[in-house]
């Protein structure tokens, strides 16, 4: 891995610090991500591939299937734990070098788990989900309970499906979260992206807000991205970057 100095000089010397995580940053607690070659995009499903599966006329049409297809991770959330990275994370915002937050394309929580507090869901969360119908909420049990027995949650008021609070292909971002985000990326001083490949957008485009402000980015991801060459510093491995990086906390 490269020298870690180069990164730490850039920390020392921001005043405010944002974070844009992906699906990388939780492999190390055992959960796939997305576009790897072992990713969850990898492997089609049936017939369908996971973008069929995670589109929102798709959901409602055939419920059943995408949460026979989420079963086997997204509702076992219970078995997976933070991990160095989300932990050194929360240390670094304790720490005050953490500033505007995390923003993050996960939907697991790990973040939350670890102690982080400054937490932006791009995505959404599985810790929910609610009636498209009523709107009657439900906490994350609710739905791990009945799709680990091969139901499909529907509301106990109206009868209606219940829904996931996560966003699905073809729903919008929250627009006050996407702003906050504009805003943060755009006055950071350093941007550091870990473990996203950037190719899901409006989120992907949020460390361009810094590239254009001519703020300093570091990237940390095994495969390449759209950003690489305004990067001021590129890492491939998240793993080893955040071992170098935590023994060097205890200056702040």
């Amino acid at each position: 891995m490269r020298d870690i100095k180069p990164f730490i000089e850039l920390l020392d010397k921001a005043r405010r610090v944002v974070v844009l995580t992906g699906a990388g940053v939780s492999t190390l607690s055992g959960i796939p991500d997305f576009r790897s070659s072992t990713g969850l995009y990898s492997k089609e499903f049936g017939s369908m591939s996971v973008e069929e599966i995670l589109d929102i006329e798709f959901f409602k049409a055939h419920p059943d299937v995408f949460y026979d297809w989420a079963r086997e991770y997204w509702f076992q959330m219970d078995r997976y734990s933070p991990n160095m990275i989300h932990e050194v994370l929360a240390l670094m915002e304790g720490k005050g070098k953490l500033s505007e937050g995390i923003f993050t394309q996960n939907i697991d929580s790990l973040h939350q788990k670890a102690g982080s507090r400054r937490v932006y869901e791009l995505h959404g969360s599985l810790r929910s989900g609610y009636c498209i119908g009523c709107h009657r909420y439900y906490d994350y049990s609710y739905l791990a309970d009945a799709v680990n027995r091969r139901i499909v949650p529907v509301c106990q008021t109206c009868g209606s499906l219940v829904k996931p609070d996560i966003v699905f292909y073809g729903e919008s971002l929250d627009a006050t979260m996407l702003m906050r985000g504009e805003n943060a990326f755009t006055n950071a001083d350093l941007a550091i992206i870990l473990g996203s490949s950037l190719v899901v957008n409006p989120a992907a485009a949020l460390p361009y807000r810094s590239v254009m402000a001519g703020r300093d980015i570091v990237i940390v991801n095994r495969q390449p991205t759209y950003l690489d060459s305004y990067a001021s510093i590129r890492y491939d491995d998240l793993e080893s970057f955040f071992t170098a990086l935590k023994p060097e906390l205890s200056r702040y």
